[in-house]
């Protein structure tokens, strides 16, 4: 798995400055999610950086379609893209039926793909605001943002 050209700010896999998620697998992974879903023009994505918070899971990665079929087209470029990575097929899929909210569980991250307007209903990023969150920025190529 290739990490994305650094930016200032950027993640670069050192750790370093995706502090917020201790494993280095996870954060790889979740910068192979946040690719895929650019490249279906997924938008505003982010991670969210919840070891700490929920101990269930080290991170969700967030983002949005315009329509449910492109809620579906990301979400099976991100299968498709993690499948390559050689992680296999997620542990379950919630969500496919109406592609409002589709739930992509990894085990140590989840993927959520939200419609745009369920996405602002849930307000994930608000519910979890605590969490150290990087953003998918387009002109570099790479999660940008550090904790507080």
């Amino acid at each position: 798995m290739t990490l994305a050209p650094k930016a200032p700010g950027a993640w670069e896999g050192t750790g370093a400055i995706f502090a917020g998620i201790t494993s280095e697998r996870t954060r790889e992974c979740c910068a192979a999610v946040a690719r895929a879903a650019s490249s279906k023009l997924g938008r505003d994505t982010v991670v969210l950086g919840v070891e700490k918070l929920l101990g269930i899971t080290d991170a969700f990665v967030v983002t949005s379609g315009a329509n449910p079929r492109q809620v579906r087209t990301i979400r099976d470029e991100v299968e498709r893209q993690l499948k390559l990575a050689g992680l296999g097929k997620p542990l379950s899929v919630e969500g496919l039926d109406d592609a409002q909210w589709v739930l992509m569980d990894y085990g140590d991250f989840l993927v959520h793909v939200f419609l745009e307007e369920t996405r602002r209903f849930y307000d994930l990023e608000h519910l979890w605001g605590d969490a150290p969150r990087w953003a998918w920025d387009e002109r570099s190529n790479a999660l940008v943002g550090a904790p507080a």
